[in-house]
């Protein structure tokens, strides 16, 4: 087993890590923390500043992950004709990895329009006192929360890619 392998798979982990940690730890800490009603004045700003901090740090990881990623299956022997000819996808490894990518694909979607859509125009909206703003604070609320369960669900797809697939 090659050590540049051996570095790539923790990297992927490392950067999945920062990742699903990052997006608990908000949901889990600071949300509810900024919900108290002491925060109320800077609640809004603070989120949004944070999401602005986290934004490069998020796709940073993604980034690695997608190159790690991409380095992990050519460690395990496919290159780019196995993805064309479609023998990557066989057997259950090749299924479940297919399963594993749709769902990156779309949390990165769904990333891409909560930071630079949904993000940015609810603080546009708020800061002109709009009461569509609470709507769009929903919507990017809750498209938060189903990231981080695609995300657990990616994991766990990770792990039976490891296991044989299945």
């Amino acid at each position: 087993m090659s050590g540049w392998y051996l570095f790539s798979v923790w990297l992927h982990i490392l950067a999945a890590t920062v990742w699903i940690g990052s997006m608990i730890f908000l949901g889990v800490a600071v949300v509810p923390l900024l919900r108290r009603p002491e925060f109320a004045p800077v609640r809004t700003a603070m989120l949004y500043q944070l999401g602005l901090r986290f934004r490069w740090i998020g796709w940073t990881v993604l980034l690695l992950l997608v190159i790690t990623g991409i380095v992990n299956i050519g460690y395990r022997g496919y290159g780019w004709d196995d993805l064309f000819s479609g023998a990557l996808w066989q057997g259950p490894w090749g299924r479940t990895l297919a399963w594993k990518l749709v769902l990156v694909l779309l949390v990165m979607g769904i990333s891409a329009v909560h930071d630079f859509y949904l993000g940015p125009r609810t603080m546009q909206l708020l800061e002109r006192g709009e009461a569509s703003a609470e709507h769009l604070r929903c919507v990017a609320s809750y498209l938060g929360r189903l990231m981080t369960l695609l995300s657990l669900a990616i994991l766990a797809l990770a792990v039976l890619l490891v296991r044989g697939g299945m």
